[in-house]
């Protein structure tokens, strides 16, 4: 990816950090993206002092019109944008019949609305270069349903099927648009789920009261597992493919 420009939200930790610092590493140069300005400059200056080519971008994800400013600074700063992953995501949990309208909202607007504020942004210009590469970090919840998440399992469904369409309509211009869809993950959003020490043992294990399976490789998927699976399909070795969700759940889904 040496000497290519990458575009990425949800940056300041989690999957977004790791998939940050695996782009730089293989030599993008990253604009960094995340609603949280402080945590940003920290994750952004570390890796900076690592010798990485990242710099900082806070942006509310949500907002169009902020996005689309972001987008124009970036591509001023360090270059057309030729890699676009959309990373950025928020967890509110909760039955259907006591959800919170805000809690709704909030789901939508940053797991749906900001990637399509970045899409729209980003990919539009990809079409004038006949060139780039996109990734929406989803969730196999889009296609296995989770008591207690039906928002974010929604919203990342909504999520999927726009990448998708989104990839049909760029296509003939050469602009590749995917999905990877990860299970649990070793992140904050997963550990704000436990409620204590035996959290990462019911996970491997499942519960089965809630109709969910554990996970077949015995393992909870690291930050850079995913992250590997974005820079495959940002890659060149995927050249020939689109329209695809790349799942990273252990089996958790059983391929579903």
């Amino acid at each position: 990816m040496q000497g290519q420009v990458a575009l990425v939200t949800g940056a300041a930790g989690g999957i977004g950090e790791a998939v940050v610092k695996e782009l730089a590493g293989r030599g993008a140069a990253v604009a960094a993206l995340d609603r949280d300005a402080c945590r940003l400059q920290e994750t952004a200056g570390k890796l900076a002092a690592e010798g990485l080519a990242v710099t900082a971008f806070p942006t509310d994800v949500t907002d169009g019109e902020r996005v689309e400013e972001t987008v124009v600074r970036v591509e001023e700063r360090l270059g057309p944008v030729d890699l676009l992953v959309n990373a950025a995501g928020v967890l509110r949990l909760g039955e259907v019949v006591s959800y919170r309208d805000e809690d709704w909202r909030t789901t939508f607007d940053v797991n749906v609305g900001g990637v399509f504020h970045l899409s729209r942004a980003v990919v539009g210009r990809m079409v004038r270069r006949s060139r780039g590469a996109v990734v929406t970090v989803a969730s196999n919840a889009a296609v296995t349903p989770r008591a207690g998440m039906a928002a974010y399992a929604a919203s990342k469904a909504a999520a999927t099927m726009f990448t998708k369409s989104l990839g049909l309509e760029v296509a003939r211009f050469g602009v590749r648009c995917n999905v990877v869809a990860p299970g649990s993950t070793d992140t904050p959003m997963l550990r704000s789920m436990w409620a204590d020490e035996s959290g990462a043992r019911l996970t491997l294990a499942g519960d089965p009261e809630n109709f969910r399976v554990g996970i077949p490789t015995g393992r909870i998927s690291l930050p850079t597992d995913i992250a590997a699976a974005v820079a495959f399909l940002l890659s060149e070795e995927a050249a020939q493919i689109t329209l695809h969700v790349l799942t990273v759940d252990g089996g958790a889904s059983l391929g579903a």
